[in-house]
């Protein structure tokens, strides 16, 4: 590691020499917070394939016509400037795409951080925060981060929630903040809005429902409509997966402006950047680019899961989202195989809680999922 010092003015006199050996030096510096300890460092998995189905990404780039919006409108951009703390350009196009007041969103730099600052203002020392894994790691980990204590309700065998255990662990009030996606990541699944209407009347936690995979669910399962009667709702969705901006970290969150003006205390000042908002502006201008193409990943999400299901000894999860949860023995090699014979790479989740011989396989382009499906079939036979 190089020093941090400005190296020493030849004009100086040389330093004496130091009156103990380096060996018997002492630490120079202080250990990190003990809630450290034990973490270990998110790891994505994100490796060198051919076939890249782990990371739930749009398999598509950037459409013309909105590529072409965005460097227009980039080539205008005195990106000297700091950008607006609020990105209200890009927020006003959001409150209108959703149909909610403007003053109701917020935008982060990505999903993640708008679900840290969610535990900086409702977690901490002393607070509790209710999951129902498995679903998104970044709740577990970010409780860790800010010392929030983590309350879990597993889900049921067929990877369910436990509806009636729910709103009775709720029912205790000693609840500060509950997180749930939906669709869950990585199951698939949604809580239908009659049932999450049912859990905001039955406490006064915050209740997050992450919905980052929305756009390929179906519209039964838009909540908006409950924002304006549960100020404790928050809804947080992202540009990273139907709208495929996944490199330009832009996610954003519906809620009354109780929660909006609350987080704008802990929030970075500056965390959504000009380029980002940009990138966000010209995405929902072009919206209806995006709703073809989820259309198209709905579609093979429902022929690759009928020929995954047609494979013996396999298992594929309902799912709303641009990703299938296969149940599949030996699941862990059949993983390592894939990668390593085929260039095709998905996500292993075979030892996670709940999900042994379990992996998830994002939706790419037609092309793509033949390839997947034909690397599965030359190694299972």
């Amino acid at each position: 590691m190089t020093s941090s010092l400005r190296p020493s003015d030849p004009a100086l006199p040389a330093p004496s020499a130091a009156p103990n050996p380096p060996s018997s030096r002492q630490p120079s510096l202080r250990p990190p917070s003990p809630r450290l300890a034990k973490l270990v460092p998110y790891d994505p998995k994100n490796l060198p394939a051919k076939v890249l189905l782990s990371a739930n990404e749009s398999p598509y780039g950037l459409a013309d016509e909105t590529q072409a919006r965005f460097l227009e409108a980039l080539a205008t951009t005195e990106l000297n400037r700091y950008p607006d703390p609020l990105a209200r350009d890009l927020r006003t196009k959001i409150a209108d795409f959703c149909a909610v007041p403007e003053q109701y969103v917020l935008i982060g730099n990505g999903g993640d951080e708008l679900i840290f600052n969610l535990l900086l203002a409702w977690g901490g020392p002393g607070r509790r925060l209710l999951i129902t894994p498995p679903s998104f790691g970044s709740y577990e980990l970010f409780s860790q981060l800010t010392g929030t204590d983590l309350l879990t309700l597993a889900r049921t065998k067929d990877m369910r929630i436990d509806e009636a255990a729910l709103l009775e662990r709720l029912g205790r009030g000693d609840v500060d903040l509950v997180m749930f996606a939906s669709p869950n990541n990585p199951t698939g699944d949604c809580l239908h809005p009659a049932f999450i209407e049912r859990v905001l009347a039955a406490t006064d936690a915050l209740v997050l429902l992450d919905q980052a995979y929305i756009e390929f669910a179906d519209a039964a399962y838009d909540a908006t409509h409950l924002l304006d009667r549960f100020e404790n709702l928050a809804i947080l969705r992202t540009f990273s997966k139907a709208f495929g901006l996944a490199g330009v970290r832009l996610g954003y969150l519906l809620a009354s402006p109780l929660v909006t003006e609350t987080l704008c205390k802990v929030r970075q000042p500056y965390s959504v950047d000009a380029v980002s908002a940009l990138a966000g502006i010209a995405a929902l201008d072009t919206a209806e680019i995006m709703q073809k193409r989820a259309a198209i990943t709905v579609a093979q999400r429902t022929r690759v899961a009928a020929a995954l299901a047609a494979l013996p000894g396999v298992h594929v999860f309902d799912s709303e989202a641009n990703f299938l949860l296969v149940r599949i023995e030996g699941a862990a090699g059949l993983w390592q195989r894939l990668l390593d014979e085929h260039g095709v790479l998905v996500r292993d989740f075979s030892r996670a809680l709940g999900l042994a011989d379990c992996l998830r396989v994002s939706i790419g382009t037609p092309a793509e999922n033949d390839a997947m499906l034909e690397a599965i079939r030359c190694v299972r036979r």
